[in-house]
């Protein structure tokens, strides 16, 4: 299950990537007068991170492959539609005998 909260996350951060997002920056001047500090200025400015085209074609890709079942799949599950597909074949041919 790790594998999948992994996988998760990155398609996550690939997606906020590939779309763009604002982010805020927080920056904070401190003055001293002997040993305290106070605040002096916050500023705070929300930056845009702009899409990203490499991401998207990435994304895009990845769907591509999805729509056209070339997702990873483990031996067991490769030889079970291995199965299920020669078992469809298999009762097409009688029924076009029959």
């Amino acid at each position: 299950m790790e594998r999948e909260k992994i996988y998760k996350k990155i398609q996550k951060a690939l997606i906020k990537r590939a779309l763009g997002y604002d982010f805020s920056e927080t920056v904070e001047e401190y003055s001293s007068d002997g040993e305290q500090l106070t605040m002096v200025r916050k500023k705070i400015t929300t930056k845009n991170v702009p899409p990203d085209i490499s991401a998207a074609k990435l994304l895009l890709d990845g769907l591509d492959n999805q729509k056209n079942g070339l997702i990873e799949l483990s031996d067991e599950q490769l030889a079970k539609e291995k199965d299920r597909l020669l078992a469809l074949l298999k009762e097409k041919n009688e029924n076009c005998k029959g």
